[in-house]
């Protein structure tokens, strides 16, 4: 490091190459210069997103060194300049007693006056002055005042007279140089004093400037026209309209550079805010040219004429005539050409929707428009919108209002406008577009073709209410219009009536009345071809569970707008959310009522008669042969369980004719499937009935254990015989069944205010959120308790049970006690304690609690995660300090119920009453419905306190079973046993996921065990025949689309989160089944968990969005930053004083460098990188790099350890001296791991498959040592089959069978190999009882293998994996990453593995200052990088952020986006190298002449750049 320091230094006068920039902040300082104003702002942008890097005006921060403590003043100056970068820390109360601010007001004071006094001498000069020399000095002076003061200097008089004098000398026709200074101090004016526009406009100076524009003689002044424009334009646009700016700006902008094109329509965007449908003339002649920069690349450029070209189609809506006018103009084909999905010019999300409703707005009034978008195959785009809506989810939003609902919404919104109904809107326009599309069939089909698939997928993967019935409704109107035999084939491939089925068990009976609708006419005009699918699928039966549900009552129609995803449209009914206009007079609903059941009557008596619902006849073939197969499973419970053979050949039997049924020509329908009982049968054989019961040790049920890993083996066996097939076909049945019958509920709470309310319950405090009312009332026949009902309660809704039944008992408790006060103080004090437990926002107990705002951002923010503690109680801990629950021995006394059913006492009051309130609420719900009074009442509770739910941990009831790993994953974490009361179906569907999901994990152990029983018991003979591979199903087969999109709407309510109105299923699901949530939404629920809602708006740099306003820094809430001073030659040293100063506080580290300017996002990432390749130095001693036979060999390269497993801890004998100093390392680095993840940095440092297990707290079995050493591990599987061997033949008892036995190891004695009783590479390891000096036989064989197994994963390791997790625990709580698996954690510390997908990268880079994505230069550097191996593609990474490895999400999450700029340098380009602003991801390239000129510089640069931080 020191050397190649020293090499850099030694050209730094020459060339420096490629140095990375420093963030500070000379590099954001703007412009002052008006001509290069938006220049400079642009520049700012570029280089503030740098140095601005996760700022905040907030941040507290301070530097530290790891040097030494005398480097104080450093450490100050460094402070004085943090202060100019990142804003003070002091409060405004102090600066209002600063008496440097006074100091500075009666400056300013004094500074007014002087400028005042000199703008009345220039105005009387200039008044007079005919002399031009003289006038241009005059107006000089004057362009310096203005640019200085303030707009304490003027006052109305002043400017009324300025603006006539400046008037006068912009008109000066001889003096170029007097028209742009004039001008100038017009624009100057204009920023400086607004109220001095109109005085500019009441003395003509708009037709002046206009004039110059439209007879441009002086570009310059041209130039500055423009810029005056644009700032009157912004208070006078009507006047602006008037006197014909909009043409004066547009009519030559080709002239003009990009930044003065954004100003010349950013003028014409301040002008349309306020059109006038009077006279559409100004605005409708600069249409042709809108419509033609809509071509340009320029990102802003192009946003700002969308916006135009909207707000101009707006105006002219209710004209026919003008929307044919728009649509001349080739404005349909730029539009559509600016949404497709892969263009080069990416529109900002708020701007991409408003293209989508400029066209639905042109369809709506023009049948031109109409035509035109389907000539233009618009169903094609607005299909790849509505696929990547999933995808848009994968990265936060920091929008205010949920963008990716609203995409989607206007998309349908569009949809359904270009399917026209003549018999609803009955007039001449929908006449004649139904009459196009009658006489263009072809048109329609293609329309419908690209559309129905996707809409369906979005209805199968539990999109809002609001989406769904914008499907529903556009595939009722294509159903409608289509006539074509081809739309039946469309329709049966969609699998319309599985959906149907399932949405007609919804509770909102607007979505409801559309299914059922859809179905009618179905079945009016399609009865032949889908008669039969109608029972297949079950939607008759959903019909009759409707009438009976429905039958004698009253259907509710009032609409839930919970979901509401528009803000500025106010519908008050769901069935008037996709209506063109909302009219004040049709905001009722339009569903009567009872209408429901009157349509649903309607199918029924129309199309079926009575027999299609007998309970036998209505059943299909399928449906009974796959109920007879269940009841054959159900028979195996009665077949004694001891009995192995008998039990795999009828399970072999019975699952094998259910395969075939289910892969058979006649397919098996999910109402089929969850109809004919096999779930539960199954899940009932495997689990032998533990999946529904509760048992801890001593229980009967404990001994079954061994037999349930062993069905579970022959499953695997049977379901992963031919590959992952028939594996991925159950998941995908069980995947379906499980989204057609779960119901859990979305609870939101957009519209809740924040306001100051005071909880009485459970110890009296003020709240920033809403409180609950309860009444408490006594329970009828309850004697022992006083009744407490005369005054309403205010309740903290965060408050658990425990804490009101420890304030109510006192109150209520009718004998009385010694030391009563006493008492009450204790029970007020552990009331406090048990408050803590609920969420925390920053760290703190939520007394504390910092509500964020609702609007502040939707999509990022996850639920604080329920752990499931040893006293069995649900708490969320997120605090610094412990969170205490009651002891296992304080039974609860009180017992609560609502409306007679008792409330969970392991949830908060609010998600108690919450829970009981959507029993029967809507499918989605509000607080609304919690802001009334509620009553509560309590009783006495039973004296014997329930048994705890928490299972005992396997460990102790299996000792040294084979199957305890799997087995302790699969019932460590079951599902919550209440969902198997409220949804049996869901529930057994749960238990088979997660069993074949754990089999998926497990799928290399229980092969492997399985074939070395088989090799023992004679069945293979061959030791080759134990080599397994193994092709595990996908990991994404086990993502619910409709739970993670369920999740996502739940994780973007900030006001539920923060106040913790979450439904029970959330934590659950997310403690027992993670591996249905995306990658994406774990990571939300994952950081809110961890960290609290103070952490909700940090983004860390793989979750920040790369798309609209996401482009920015990661925003860091309020957390303070520390800077740290590291030292490049004691890396290791530098981290540790780091962690020992900073790793345990709730702050960011920002680190820089010793003699290096560098500071921010870039050197920090550089610094975790070189900690990560400092922890692999081999001479640490930490991790595995054995050197034996019996391992591989791994590569030492450039000082740090490169194992192809990845890295493994080393088995240390603890008696080792070297031992207490690894001991240290790993809890050094757990530490620096957990500060990773809390500040969103990425390592990189590659651990094993079973190192992550550890982290994870999983338990290892021998057959994870092929995830360390696969070598090692072959050969231990090879001498476990036969100690395997040797037992089952001893065991036999049959000397003539014992004498055939094969106990060679591959034709040599095990006594003959001379295998010594030590551990392979480490000789210094004693595997005790025996010494290294033992040999290895047949009798001590199996010890040998445990002994190995023992040293080198459980003994050997353990202390150095408590010492990690210790280390990581300083920060917070490694349970935290229990909800990822292995892939996914190491995605989550170490990024992509992926670093470039060459198709993509364009998506994702930015190009600006001189640079385009057509430029030569960018695309010989996109080319280049193609051509990079893996080594160069990293140094490159590294060389522009500071971090060789992408974040999780790619180059699309990378925060601030790759931007790439054109490098001004010296006159010869080909000398310079590329540099680069690592905070900003910004690298500058200099435009090489030719593409092997560009690599050579650039590899020089990567290479040779590397390690410092400077200027450039």
């Amino acid at each position: 490091m020191e050397n190649r320091g020293q090499k850099r230094m030694e050209v730094v006068d020459d060339e420096l190459p490629a140095d990375k920039r420093a963030c500070n902040s000379q590099d954001s300082k703007p412009s002052t210069s008006s001509d290069s104003s938006v220049q400079g702002h642009s520049q700012e942008e570029a280089n503030g997103a740098s140095s601005g890097h996760e700022n905040n005006t907030d941040a507290d921060m301070d530097t530290s060194s790891s040097d030494s403590p005398s480097n104080r003043s450093d450490g100050e100056q460094d402070r004085d300049r943090e202060d100019s970068d990142y804003g003070s820390c002091d409060s405004d109360d102090d600066e209002e007693e600063d008496p440097r601010h006074r100091v500075l007001k009666d400056y300013q004071r004094g500074r007014s006056s002087e400028d005042q006094e000199k703008l009345t001498s220039l105005v009387s000069r200039l008044s007079e002055e005919i002399d031009p020399s003289l006038q241009l000095i005059g107006l000089t002076e004057l362009c310096e005042v203005l640019s200085f003061c303030t707009e304490d200097s003027l006052s109305t008089v002043m400017a009324d007279t300025l603006s006539r004098v400046l008037v006068k000398l912009a008109n000066h026709e001889s003096n170029a140089d007097i028209m742009l200074l004039a001008i100038r101090a017009i624009t100057y004016l204009s920023d400086v004093y607004p109220r001095s526009v109109a005085f500019l406009v009441k003395h003509e100076t708009l037709p002046a400037l206009c004039q110059r524009l439209l007879t441009i003689e002086y570009l310059d002044v041209a130039e500055q026209c423009l810029q005056a424009l644009e700032k009157i334009s912004k208070d006078e646009p009507v006047a602006c309209l008037n006197a014909g700016a909009i043409k004066a700006v547009l009519s030559f902008i080709d002239f003009f550079s990009t930044s003065l094109q954004r100003v010349a329509v950013s003028t014409v965007v301040n002008i349309c805010r306020e059109l006038s449908s009077e006279s559409p003339s100004p605005f409708m002649d600069a249409v042709p040219i809108l419509c033609n920069l809509l071509q340009y690349e320029d990102r802003q450029l192009v946003e700002s004429v969308a916006i135009c070209l909207t707000k101009i189609a707006d105006q002219v809506s209710q004209s026919p005539e003008m929307l044919d006018q728009l649509c001349s103009h080739e404005l349909i084909h730029q539009s559509i050409h600016l949404l497709n999905l892969n263009g080069r010019t990416t529109l900002s999300q708020p701007v991409y929707n408003g293209v989508i409703g400029l066209l639905r707005k042109l369809s709506s009034g023009s049948s031109l428009a109409f035509r035109t978008l389907y000539e233009l195959n618009i169903g094609y785009r607005l299909k790849e919108i509505i696929s990547t809506y999933d995808i848009s989810h994968s990265v936060s939003s920091t929008h205010p209002i949920n963008e990716c609902s609203n995409q989607v919404h206007e998309v349908l919104k569009l949809v359904i406008e270009l399917l026209p109904s003549s018999l609803v809107e009955d007039n001449q326009l929908a006449l004649e577009k139904e009459r196009f599309l009658i006489n263009q069939p072809d048109l329609l089909q293609q329309f419908g073709a690209y559309m129905l698939p996707v809409m369906i997928q979005v209805l199968k993967s539990g999109a809002n209410v609001y989406v769904s019935y914008g499907c529903l409704s556009a595939i009722h109107k294509l159903t409608c219009l289509s006539k074509s035999a081809d739309f039946i084939d469309l329709l049966k491939n969609a699998n319309i009536l599985s959906v149907l089925a399932g949405t007609l068990s919804r509770k909102d009976h607007h979505v409801v009345v559309v299914a059922l609708e859809i179905a009618e006419v179905l079945l009016d005009k399609y009865r032949d071809a889908f008669f039969n699918s109608f029972i297949k699928e079950g939607v008759f039966f959903a019909i009759e569970a409707l009438l009976n549900s429905e039958k004698g009552q009253q259907n509710p129609v009032s609409a839930d707008v919970s979901q509401k995803p528009i803000s500025k449209e106010i519908v008050k009914c769901l069935c008037q959310s996709f209506e063109r206009s909302i009219s004040s007079s049709s905001q009722t609903c339009k569903i009567e009522k009872d209408s429901v059941y009157i349509l649903a009557t309607r199918i029924k008596e129309s199309f079926f008669g009575p027999e299609v619902f007998d309970s036998q006849k209505g059943l299909t073939d399928v449906l009974q042969n796959l109920k007879h197969l269940s009841a054959a499973l159900d028979g195996l419970m009665n077949v004694p369980i001891d009995a192995h053979a008998l039990h795999d050949e009828k399970f072999f039997t019975i699952w094998n004719q259910i395969i075939e049924r289910l892969n058979g020509r006649e397919s098996v329908s999910t109402f089929e499937f969850t109809e004919s009982g096999v779930v539960k049968a199954l899940a009932n054989y495997l689990s032998n009935g533990l999946h529904q019961r509760k048992f801890s040790k001593g229980d009967p049920e404990c001994g079954s254990l061994p037999f349930v890993g062993n069905r579970f083996e022959v499953f695997t066996r049977l379901l992963w015989s031919d590959g992952e097939a028939t594996s991925s076909v159950l998941i995908k049945k069980l995947q379906n069944s499980l989204s057609s019958l779960e119901n859990y509920p979305i609870v939101l709470s957009q519209f809740l205010k924040q306001r100051n309310s005071f909880a009485t319950v459970p110890n009296g405090r003020s709240t920033s959120y809403p409180i609950l009312r309860v009444r408490f009332v006594k329970a009828e026949g309850e004697t022992c308790l006083r009744d407490y009902s005369q005054d309403l309660v205010t309740v903290d809704p965060l408050c658990y049970f425990d804490a009101v039944d420890q304030y109510m008992w006192p109150k209520v408790h009718l004998k009385p006690l010694d030391s009563v006060e006493a008492k009450d103080q204790a029970m007020e004090c552990q009331s406090s304690q048990l408050q803590s437990t609920s969420i925390s926002c920053q760290g703190e107990s939520s007394s504390h609690m910092e509500i964020d705002n609702p609007n502040a951002s939707q999509g990022s923010q996850e639920e604080d995660q329920e752990q499931l503690t040893d006293s069995g109680e649900e708490n969320i801990s997120s605090s610094e300090e412990e969170d205490t629950l009651p002891e296992e021995d304080a039974l609860p006394r009180l017992l609560f119920r609502l409306e007679g059913l008792e409330l969970d006492r392991s949830l908060t009051v609010y998600q108690a009453i919450l829970l009981h309130k959507l029993k029967s609420a809507s499918e989605t719900t509000n607080d609304s419905k919690l802001s009334g009074t509620h009553t509560i009442t309590y009783e006495r509770a039973p004296q014997l306190g329930e048994s705890h739910e928490n299972l005992i941990p396997l460990g102790s009831i299996m000792d040294n079973d084979e199957y305890h790993p799997f087995l302790s994953y699969l019932f460590a974490h079951r599902l919550d046993l209440r969902h198997k009361a409220t949804n049996p179906p869901a529930y057994d569907i749960l238990f088979l996921l997660r069993s074949l999901e754990g089999m998926n994990r497990f799928l290399f152990h229980l092969i492997c065990h399985e074939r070395i029983n088989d090799f023992g018991e004679g069945r293979l003979d061959n030791l080759d025949d134990l080599r397994v591979e193994v092709r595990p199903v996908p990991y994404a087969e086990f993502v619910s689309s409709k739970l993670t999109e369920k999740l996502e709407q739940q994780l973007r309510d900030s006001f539920a989160l923060s106040t913790c109105g979450l439904p029970p299923w959330f934590n659950d699901l997310m403690g027992s089944c993670p591996f249905l949530f995306s990658f994406e939404v774990k990571s939300k629920y994952f950081r809110l968990a961890a960290f609290g809602s103070q952490k909700v708006h940090h983004h860390p740099q793989h979750l920040s969005s790369s798309s609209g306003q996401g482009e920015g820094r990661p925003v860091t809430g309020s957390l303070p930053r520390k800077k740290f001073l590291a030292c490049r030659g004691n890396i290791l040293e530098s981290a540790a004083k780091m962690m020992e100063l900073h790793g345990t506080q709730k702050v960011v580290i920002e680190v820089e460098y010793n003699e290096e300017v560098g500071t921010g996002l870039g050197p920090t990432l550089e610094f975790y990188t070189l900690v990560s390749r400092a922890f692999q130095n081999p001479d640490l001693g930490m991790w595995r790099s054995d050197r034996s036979s019996f391992v591989g060999r791994p590569k030492e390269d450039s000082g740090f350890l490169v194992s192809p497993s990845g890295l493994f801890p080393r088995p240390w004998s603890a008696t080792s001296a070297a031992f207490p100093d690894v001991l240290q390392k790993f809890v050094l680095l757990g530490t620096v791991v957990a500060k990773a993840l809390h500040d969103g940095r990425v390592l990189d440092i590659p651990f094993s498959k079973a190192f992550y297990k550890l982290i994870l707290g999983q338990e290892l079995s021998s057959f994870d040592i092929h995830f360390i050493d696969p070598e090692l591990c072959k050969i231990l599987v090879e001498l476990q089959a036969l100690a395997r061997r040797k037992k089952v033949f001893s065991e036999s008892q049959t000397d003539a069978r014992a004498a055939k036995c094969d106990l060679n190891f591959r034709g040599t004695k095990i006594e003959d190999i001379c295998l010594e009783f030590a551990l392979p590479g480490y000789t210094d390891y004693v595997l005790a009882p025996h010494s290294a000096n033992d040999m290895v036989n047949m009798d001590n064989l199996e010890e040998y293998i445990k002994a190995i197994v023992n040293a080198t994963l459980y003994n050997g390791i353990q202390k150095q994996v408590e010492a990690f997790r210790s280390g990581f625990n300083q920060v917070f709580p490694i349970e935290h990453l229990e909800i990822y698996n292995e892939e996914e954690l190491e995605t989550l510390l170490c990024g992509e593995r992926d670093l470039f997908n060459m198709n993509e990268v364009l998506d994702h880079i930015k190009f600006d200052h001189g640079y385009t994505s057509s430029s030569p230069p960018v695309e010989n550097l996109l080319e280049i990088l193609h051509e990079f191996d893996k080594e160069q593609q990293r140094a490159f990474l590294q060389f522009v952020t500071g971090c060789p490895r992408l974040p999780p999400g790619g180059l699309a999450s990378l925060s601030p986006k790759l931007t790439i700029v054109r490098k001004h340098g010296s006159d010869s380009s080909e000398a310079d190298l590329p540099s680069v602003m690592t905070c900003a991801n910004y690298l500058k390239l200099p435009p090489y002449s030719s593409k092997e000129k560009m690599k050579e510089k650039l590899i020089y640069a990567i290479t040779e750049g590397q390690g410092s931080f400077h200027l450039s």
